[in-house]
Parts: C-alpha cells; sequence; structure tokens
C-alpha cells in the first residue's frame, strides 16, 4: 500500500519541520576533487576548482576564486 503524500510544514516554535525529505542537495562523488564547498564570503557552494584558500580574520578560508563578483557576472552570462 502506497503512502499519501505528506506536506512540509513547520512546528509553530519555528524551529524544526513536522516531516522533511532526507538527503543531500549535493551530489556525493566518489574522489575529493568533484567535492563542493562554501565560500567563506559570499555563502554559495562551489566546486573546488573555482576556490582558492585565502587568509582571512587570522584564519585560512576558501573564497571564490578570481572573486565572488567576476563568478556570478559569469554565471549570469551561461
Amino acid at each position: 500500500m502506497a503512502k499519501s503524500p505528506t506536506k512540509d510544514t513547520i512546528v509553530n516554535d519555528g524551529l524544526n519541520y513536522k516531516s522533511k525529505a532526507g538527503g543531500s542537495p549535493f551530489l556525493e562523488s566518489s574522489y575529493l576533487g568533484a567535492a563542493t564547498m562554501s565560500c567563506f564570503l559570499c555563502g554559495k557552494h562551489r566546486s573546488r576548482q573555482f576556490l582558492k584558500t585565502r587568509k582571512l580574520i587570522g584564519k585560512s578560508h576558501t573564497v571564490c576564486a578570481p572573486s565572488c563578483k567576476e563568478l556570478a557576472e559569469q554565471e549570469a552570462k551561461q
């Protein structure tokens, strides 16, 4: 017997979902080079080939390379 579809609803306290589909929105890959990471500055997930390490606030963080703005413009053109 098939289950009836359930809709995701937010509980009254606003912190949890009553039901939520499992899984990750990011594809899993068998090798590390295809993994994605988020940019420390803009927060977008990008492939590691579009990121570089930069020292910010005394620590090394991954950021968009060459810059967040240039990559956003390239995506808009495509």
